[in-house]
């Protein structure tokens, strides 16, 4: 098993570059929101929102770790990896065939590059590109503001969409990145202080707590030259995780970002130019891969009894 999961690592890093997301309707995340969305809570008084959301969001979890559990015990009863090499090596292709729309490193790295390719064209066509991956309103930034926002949004889903999914598989199997994302989606859909914060109370805490360990280790892998610094800079932004791997990035190239109004990360550092979203998505890439490394080495070395 332990080998079985260091494989199927490895296999879902390659299938994900090679082809990319499954369609909308295989694809578990989308059916985590639309689960997530049949429900209409923030009419709800405060203390019924949240006991309502925090029941949708055990039941999810629930449901989403059950469906996992099955397809992994599935993959291991059919194939019987434990028989010889080759239906290990099975075994580990199809268990990362599963894992593979847990995460999501190449659409990452494209929709960041995207944003620079877009501002090649004009500001306006950066801006529209930005706002397909920020919740934030984009019509008024100017283009140094544009590529902060993307290389921030890069670091950030650094973790959420690829080291946390990869962290919790190594540590639960399927069944575990599963989870976390299921945990992460609803955060995403719930976790606003605005007429969803009750009912998405449980889950934003959820998803902080789950993220707590993968966010500080994403900023290890980004190598921050300044490490001492880290912490503090991490600090800065209102959430208790996303500042570590945006921070760490600042750090890493040596630039200033930030969101006006909100935080500045690394204020000495030099502004945000043309080449430096290539430059985030090496650093992001290196660290991809150290994951990676790291995290097939944990998933062995805690089956194997090290």
């Amino acid at each position: 098993m332990a080998l079985l999961l260091a494989i199927a690592i490895g296999v879902a890093l390659l299938v994900d570059r090679a082809l990319g997301e499954p369609p909308t309707w295989a694809h578990p995340v989308v059916g985590m929101g639309r689960y997530l969305g049949l429900f209409r809570l923030t009419h709800l008084p405060p203390a019924l929102a949240f006991i309502a959301g925090a029941l949708v969001w055990l039941l999810g979890a629930a449901l989403v770790a059950f469906i996992a559990l099955w397809l992994e015990g599935w993959v291991l009863i059919a194939l019987q990896p434990w028989v010889s090499p080759l239906r290990l090596v099975g075994a580990a292709a199809l268990i990362g065939l599963l894992l593979k729309p847990l995460l999501a490193w190449a659409l990452l790295a494209d929709e960041a590059q995207a944003v620079e390719t877009a501002l090649a064209e004009s500001l306006d066509a950066g801006r529209v590109r930005l706002s397909r991956l920020v919740s934030r309103d984009t019509s008024r930034l100017t283009d140094t503001e544009v590529r902060e926002a993307a290389i921030e949004t890069l670091a950030e889903n650094l973790n959420d969409s690829v080291i946390a999914p990869l962290f919790w598989f190594a540590i639960a199997g399927l069944p575990g990145a599963a989870i976390y994302r299921f945990a992460n989606t609803a955060d995403a859909m719930w976790g606003y202080r605005d007429e969803r914060e009750w009912c998405g109370k449980w889950a934003a805490r959820a998803d902080d707590l789950l993220s707590w360990l993968p966010a500080r280790l994403t900023a290890m892998l980004l190598l921050p030259p300044s490490w001492h610094r880290l912490p503090r800079e991490a600090r800065r932004t209102p959430s208790p995780n996303s500042g570590w791997p945006m921070a760490a990035m600042a750090l890493r190239l040596d630039r200033r970002l930030s969101k006006p109004g909100v935080y500045t990360l690394h204020a000495q550092g030099r502004t945000v130019q043309a080449g430096d979203l290539q430059a985030a998505r090496g650093a992001a890439l290196r660290a991809v891969i150290a994951g990676a490394t790291l995290l097939a080495g944990l998933a062995w070395g805690l089956r194997s009894g090290l």
